[in-house]
């Protein structure tokens, strides 16, 4: 199947949604498909959602009605709908959204050029949803932005009961792929100028569950070190639960894993903690961050917290401030309990209410600001090491800085003038040293350049080129569709 036509991805979520959307973008493409350029309108526009809060469907359906004057003026525009919304609202969404052509889920975004192609030929909406993982992504094109930095799938799917969350049902059980799979793909990547990794899961440390290995996410991490080129490894989102030794050891043993960790707190409260299912306790949790810092001194640690779960009493949301105030994370991710239909949360009795979730919510935010600014400031003189990214900075034009992460992963913004006064080529790839000369609560500023060094990733991005991985999995056609339910 060949087609011709442009078209535009739309990430709502989360990071596997930014990986999946990779994907449906190297579908595309290998269909014949070509990037909308930001003055035209695409052919076709893919919205890959997320169904973690509330606000999620409120926004897809605002952006779905914006786009009813451009179907009107241009009939041959396709609206697809995928991701962890789709999978959830599968056939309400035509049914809420007239104007959309397609809707897939979370297990079948190899299906997504074909059904395009149904819809156009039959003139009809086409919706299909599978309840179990049809072709694990990784096995799929993808068409990057970055040419530095890569996402790579470990597992797909949680294993977890937590009665806030709505993913396991979405995303299904964990699947694990295995790890030559993910050692291979990785190497592929570095050959293509890739210099950071971020290692992708669900709950990425019980990965080696589906095959029987405890230690296989720790060895992996360890295989990691041994790839030549391969500067920088990271991962995302880990489960206190699953945390061990063997993982610590590793990223400290390991020279490339960066000293960061995305550790989810939810709550400081053992008795919320139980009511979300969590399967951990406060001094669990405070334990593991011992030991991190004990073995990585300078390790950088965020969070996510959910305020306002159901039931939480002053006693208990002043449980959490403590923690925060003694973890000193770097970033705390908090959101307010949003209920999703179809959880166990969602009908527990004392609902928090709302104004009081917002003020909790608020006295948090300050908190949380308030120490990331102190950890900061810390860091004012120091040298730092920034892999220079695309999107990171809104500001940089302006200012005459590029923006990028530090080893810890801290948000850098680096002056592009050396200290001779020499305006130096600093590209989106390139790796550079400075010294930091000022501190805010959610980011650094370094306006003393040291070292520019030049990188492939970053004559890429000079040369105007897209990185594009090219899959393993055999594309579906449109003799091969199988339509699932479809509500």
């Amino acid at each position: 199947m060949t087609t011709t036509g442009t078209y535009e991805v739309r990430t709502l979520g989360c990071q596997m949604n930014v990986h999946d959307s990779e994907r449906i973008a190297g579908l595309l493409e290998a269909s014949g498909y070509q990037p909308a350029s930001e003055t035209d309108s695409p052919d076709v526009i893919v919205f890959n959602t997320c169904a973690v809060r509330e606000n999620a469907d409120n926004k897809l359906y605002g952006l779905l009605s914006q786009l009813v004057p451009a179907k009107r003026k241009n009939p041959r525009l396709q609206i697809a709908v995928g991701g962890c919304l789709a999978q959830k609202d599968r056939g309400e969404i035509i049914a809420n959204a007239p104007n959309v052509d397609v809707v897939f889920g979370t297990h079948n975004i190899d299906a997504l050029p074909v059904l395009l192609e149904r819809a156009r030929i039959e003139d009809e909406a086409q919706i299909e949803i599978l309840e179990s993982l049809d072709v694990f992504p990784s096995t799929l094109p993808a068409r990057r932005d970055s040419a530095a930095i890569a996402w790579v799938s470990v597992s797909v799917g949680c294993n977890n009961t937590c009665t806030f969350c709505i993913v396991p049902a979405l995303r299904g059980r964990e699947k694990d792929r295995r790890p030559a799979d993910i050692l291979n793909e990785i190497r592929v990547l570095v050959d293509q100028g890739v210099v950071e990794v971020t290692l992708l899961g669900q709950n990425v440390n019980a990965y080696g569950v589906e095959f029987g290995d405890r230690y296989a996410f720790a060895d992996l991490l360890r295989a990691c070190g041994k790839i030549s080129g391969l500067e920088r490894v990271r991962f995302t989102s880990p489960h206190p639960r699953d945390f061990t030794d063997h993982v610590i050891a590793a990223m400290a043993e390991t020279e490339n894993v960066m000293p960061q960790l995305h550790m989810p707190l939810q709550s400081g409260s053992d008795r919320i903690l139980q009511a979300m299912r969590r399967s951990y306790r406060r001094d669990k949790y405070m334990g593991i961050i011992e030991r991190v810092h004990a073995a990585m001194p300078d390790a950088a640690i965020t969070t996510d917290i959910i305020v306002g779960f159901p039931g939480e009493t002053e006693e208990d949301f002043m449980q959490t401030m403590d923690i925060v105030e003694q973890a000193r994370f770097m970033n705390a991710y908090t959101f307010q309990y949003s209920k999703r239909p179809g959880t166990p949360a969602a009908v527990m009795p004392d609902q928090v209410p709302a104004e009081v979730v917002q003020e909790r919510y608020e006295r948090l935010i300050a908190l949380g600001n308030d120490v990331s600014w102190q950890e900061n400031k810390n860091f004012v003189g120091q040298t730092v090491e920034v892999l220079v990214a695309t999107g990171e900075g809104r500001k940089d034009e302006a200012t005459g800085r590029v923006s990028g992460r530090a080893r810890d992963y801290r948000l850098v913004h680096v002056s592009k003038t050396d200290t001779n006064g020499t305006l130096q080529n600093v590209r989106p790839g390139d790796v550079v040293t400075a010294v930091v000369t000022h501190a805010a609560p959610h980011h650094l500023i370094a306006d003393q350049l040291l070292s520019v060094r030049p990188t492939t990733a970053g004559d890429m991005y000079e040369a105007g080129q897209r990185p594009i991985t090219e899959g393993t999995a055999k594309p579906k056609t449109s003799g091969l569709i199988t339509l699932g339910p479809v509500s």
